[in-house]
């Protein structure tokens, strides 16, 4: 009986096209369209996916994703402060709105349309004639205070600081938890701006936050073993300007620091083994201490 001649392997994807490669890890024969590099050798597609959903994604040191070297969060706020800033100027239509306002020296722009509408104000009548602010229910103003600035001087001193702050945060924190780092220390500032300033005063601007990340930036330093004897000179600074120039809010600039700082020590202080959950109850804690304030200088207000 004569044998019969040996069939040519063809791709397990592909039957139709014979192949003598295979996939190092199924050893499945596979044609040059479905091979993908591997560290040693080719797999098949179904191979490298397996692997893929095997291996666990890099995270910083305290449990964020390693896309924050990207830097994504920060580019994102900067983007949209520009453009409230825009759409400030073009509410107003005026120069008065890049410039010319009452703030350093009058280097600050004046208020706008927009500004009006979305700064931080406790309970005054607006230029409509309205009664309004965050004691009338527009508890919004404490989340968009801090994406509006008087003036071009304003923006670009805080996007500034953002820059510098921010790459670096995001880095070692990964997107969501810098993201929840910003928004919590700029709300904290504003918050703290409602309990402590005049009823009928206006405030914004990122510096509340801006504040929060200078914090942040110190104690996740610490944790991690650096130096930031080079960072704590420019805070001094930076409180110093707070303290000593007219028109800059104090209590928000200090509110962002004390509520950035808090939230940097649960995010960095988080134990390993339970770290997400104290991080998430940390956070929870915070913004329940933050709707107590409000609640309280509300009552306060409308008593």
């Amino acid at each position: 009986m004569s044998e019969s001649p040996p069939t040519t392997p063809v791709c397990y994807r592909h039957p139709g096209r014979e192949t003598y490669i295979r996939c190092t890890r199924c050893d499945r024969p596979i044609c040059p369209e479905c091979m993908r590099e591997a560290s040693v050798g080719h797999q098949c597609p179904e191979c490298v996916n397996e692997g893929r959903r095997s291996v666990r994604p890099a995270r910083t040191a305290f449990g964020g994703g390693a896309a924050g070297r990207h830097g994504y969060v920060t580019k994102a706020l900067i983007a949209l402060n520009v453009l409230f800033f825009l759409l400030s100027v073009a509410s107003a239509r005026t120069g008065d709105a890049l410039v010319g306002g009452s703030g350093l020296g009058g280097l600050m722009g004046s208020g706008t349309p927009l500004t009006n509408w979305g700064s931080v104000i406790g309970l005054a009548v607006l230029p409509d004639g309205t009664l309004g602010g965050v004691a009338e229910g527009q508890w919004y103003r404490l989340v968009t205070a801090m994406f509006l600035h008087y003036g071009v001087i304003h923006l670009l001193l805080n996007m500034w600081a953002l820059w510098i702050l921010g790459r670096s945060l995001e880095v070692n924190l990964g997107p969501l938890r810098f993201g929840a780092l910003y928004l919590i220390a700029g709300l904290g500032g504003n918050v703290a701006a409602y309990l402590f300033s005049a009823q009928n005063a206006a405030t914004a601007g990122a510096s509340t936050a801006v504040f929060g990340l200078f914090a942040a930036l110190i104690i996740v330093g610490r944790k991690l073993g650096r130096d930031v004897s080079q960072v704590l000179p420019v805070l001094v600074i930076n409180l110093v300007f707070t303290l000593t120039v007219p028109g800059i809010s104090i209590p928000g600039h200090l509110g962002g620091l004390v509520f950035g700082a808090a939230i940097a020590l649960v995010l960095a202080y988080a134990p390993p083994a339970r770290r997400t959950p104290v991080q998430v109850a940390g956070t929870a804690i915070i913004l329940l201490i933050l709707l107590a304030l409000v609640i309280f200088r509300t009552a306060q207000l409308l008593s």
